[in-house]
């Protein structure tokens, strides 16, 4: 998957789509610009011609796109990407599709991969499975403020796993650790960020326990597949 591969050390949140920005206020009341509108996590299936031609989402609902779509961020033909979508459904399947971002995927990596491994605190807000287990979705609060040239800060995110570890009923859990780099960005206001971890294929555990340094200590969230 082109997001998953694109992941090595860390994902620079700021180069959030559009997407990400419509999480406000005003959305949540229903009240936005795009309030009537269905709204998903899915894997958006890019043709040829680098165009999102369909996609599935994490409900197991799977549309053609209306009109095939093209982003910036689309740089690999015939492939598949995680992404979040605002669309309304259509007849025979369809869908039409008025937005649509990238949607930062990480893998975990063995601790020895990092030289740095930074722990800067975030905020939580959800996390949860998909239904088809492929995929943990989180909800994170990253403080954030504009700098002298305008722009937003970067933050930095990373997924280390310290450990494969077998139970006592001959179950595996593996213990992730979530890396954040708050770096220059000031800490002014807080924005929602998403942010997904597609979990192992092969030597896939039982259960996974992530770590996650927040403000008010470490939050544990254990999580069966």
């Amino acid at each position: 998957m082109a997001t998953a591969s694109k992941v090595a050390l860390y994902v620079a949140l700021l180069c959030m789509p559009l997407l990400m920005a419509c999480e406000t206020d005003s959305y949540d009341k229903g009240e936005g610009r795009y309030s009537l509108l269905q709204a998903d996590f899915a894997e958006l299936t890019i043709n040829g011609e680098k165009q999102g031609v369909s996609f599935l989402t994490d409900e197991g609902e799977q549309y053609q796109i209306a009109t095939p779509l093209s982003a910036s961020w689309i740089e690999t033909a015939d492939t598949v990407y995680r992404a979040y979508l605002y669309y309304k459904k259509e007849n025979s399947g369809k869908a039409s599709v008025s937005a649509l971002g990238s949607l930062p995927t990480m893998i975990p990596h063995d601790a020895k991969e990092y030289k740095r491994q930074p722990q800067d605190p975030v905020g939580v807000e959800s996390i949860w499975l998909t239904r088809n287990g492929k995929y943990i979705n989180m909800g994170l609060l990253l403080r954030n403020g504009r700098l002298d040239d305008g722009k937003e800060g970067i933050h930095s995110l990373g997924l280390i796993c310290d450990t494969l570890m077998q139970n006592g009923d001959q179950t595996t859990t593996a213990y992730y650790r979530l890396l954040h780099e708050q770096g220059e960005a000031p800490e002014y206001y807080t924005n929602r960020r998403y942010v997904c971890i597609l979990l192992p294929e092969k030597n896939r555990p039982d259960s996974v326990c992530l770590t996650i340094k927040t403000y008010d200590g470490n939050v544990v969230k254990k999580i069966k597949l």
